[in-house]
């Protein structure tokens, strides 16, 4: 049973306005951005904050799910920051890939997508800052969802018309 995080830090609810950290797997790649995480014996459906990758009909969307999925490997322990939900009952969550050993340094999944041109720097409602500089290198280098120009951003590519999606699809990747 699919369970949104309704005890999640900072959720109506809740009692509290602190995040709150757990440790999980990921057990399914929805989309780049969109995943379903096995925490505390129980599933959630989980939309990283951070990152706004593309849709799977947008260009790059399926390539960056499909390269989401293998670095989220079944045995990849990740640390999960729930912030809250959003307006589908999804939990919002950063998330660091945790490294086998302790001796490496856990790995922010927002700025490894951005950094490779995978999502846009993105949180709920704003851009994050501390993202701005990477997703400008990955720009500059062209990499993944750069290089198609223009990358139009998912929110805007939802609200297209189906000429509009051609138009801007057209030579890239889907």
């Amino acid at each position: 049973m699919l369970t949104g995080s309704s005890a999640a830090a900072g959720s109506p609810g809740s009692g509290t306005d602190e995040p709150r950290t757990e440790t999980g797997r990921v057990v399914r790649v929805i989309d780049g951005d969109t995943y379903d995480v096995l925490s505390g014996g129980r599933l959630l459906r989980v939309r990283l904050t951070g990152a706004d990758a593309p849709e799977l009909g947008q260009p790059y969307g399926r390539q960056v799910a499909d390269s989401v999925r293998r670095l989220l490997t079944p045995r990849q322990l990740v640390a999960l920051t729930l912030q809250g939900q959003d307006l589908y009952g999804r939990a919002l969550a950063t998330i660091a890939l945790l490294p086998g050993t302790g001796k490496l340094p856990a790995v922010a999944l927002d700025s490894l997508l951005v950094a490779r041109g995978w999502a846009w720097a993105w949180a709920p409602r704003h851009k994050v800052p501390r993202l701005a500089a990477v997703q400008q290198q990955a720009q500059r280098q062209g990499r993944g969802l750069w290089h198609c120009s223009p990358a139009v951003p998912p929110s805007i590519w939802r609200n297209l018309s189906a000429a509009g999606k051609r138009r801007y699809a057209s030579g890239c990747p889907r």
